[in-house]
């Protein structure tokens, strides 16, 4: 393995812990559809998911126009991002990851106390705080907590515009892409590079260690002011919020088991990637969960 088993496990169980917060989340964002008439008296369906910050999807959305708008705004934020780090503006990327980081945590904490009056005010003023120790204080504990809470509500936006079909198309663009990134180009593991040491904000679960030889040389050699190589087990936020769209999509058309079935087939894929992953090495994690993903809902199809 990669990491050593106990550092694994958490990211194995943060990574479940994400996909279980991420169905509830959208569970409580689930549309409900009302009859209305219009000054013509034709009788109209409207759908309301009733979701905070002026995020609820359009009406009578078309998923193939929706899966083109995704991928061309992935591709647009993807260029943005080069830019930027080009430019080196550090400051101006710290407050979009604020802005980002503040609505996202902002509606999962909605969707939990959504029957309070001012719900949304309330989940502002929480997600805040959390927000800047995240951002502008680096807080090791704070950063890995509030990824468990970003990413559902990330999902939850993009969950109602999607179809089975168009996710499973998305899933493997987002594959191939993340192959291409990380076997061809290495460009993820230079932007992962760029937003530990100069971002300073890193997107996805980030857990620094040192390896139990290194505490035995340090603590017989009396190294404690001399430099100490610290190891980092890190798994991006793309590869926790596509399986949560995905089970939060199979949510929608089939019921809670079968996106359960798909959350437990991404986690049983990334713990085989874990596993087999060798230190010193990167792997893409996308297109394991993918297959996960993919076996999950094949399964489905066969019992359903």
């Amino acid at each position: 393995m990669k990491h050593s088993a106990i550092i694994t496990y958490i990211l194995v169980v943060m990574f479940l812990i994400a996909q279980i917060i991420g169905l509830a989340v959208i569970a409580a964002y689930s549309p409900v559809i009302e009859e209305v008439q219009d000054e013509n008296g034709t009788i109209l369906n409207v759908t309301h998911y009733n979701m905070p910050y002026g995020t609820n999807p359009p009406q009578d959305t078309n998923e193939k126009y929706t899966l083109i708008s995704i991928i061309t705004a992935f591709i647009i934020a993807l260029a943005l991002m080069v830019l930027l780090m080009s430019l080196r503006a550090e400051t101006f990327l710290r407050i979009w990851f604020f802005v980002v980081v503040v609505l996202a945590i902002g509606i999962t904490i909605n969707a939990a106390i959504q029957s309070i009056p001012y719900s949304s005010f309330i989940a502002l003023l929480i997600s805040l705080p959390l927000a800047y120790l995240k951002i502008f204080k680096r807080h090791i504990v704070v950063h890995n907590f509030t990824e468990l809470l970003i990413y559902p509500g990330i999902a939850s936006i993009f969950v109602p515009l999607l179809n089975i079909w168009t996710t499973l198309i998305l899933l493997v663009i987002i594959s191939l892409y993340d192959i291409y990134a990380v076997w061809h180009t290495g460009f993820m593991q230079k932007m992962a590079r760029y937003q530990i040491k100069k971002l300073r904000v890193f997107s996805g679960l980030f857990i620094p260690y040192i390896h139990n030889k290194i505490k035995l040389i340090r603590s017989k050699s009396n190294a404690s002011k001399k430099s100490i190589k610290v190891n980092v087990a890190i798994l991006g936020g793309g590869d926790i919020v596509f399986p949560i769209i995905v089970a939060g999509v199979v949510l929608r058309q089939f019921g809670l088991v079968p996106a359960i079935i798909v959350s437990l087939g991404a986690t049983i894929a990334l713990s085989i990637l874990f596993y087999f992953s060798e230190k010193g090495k990167f792997y893409p994690a996308m297109p394991f969960i993918s297959a996960g993903c993919f076996a999950a809902i094949g399964l489905i199809y066969i019992i359903y």
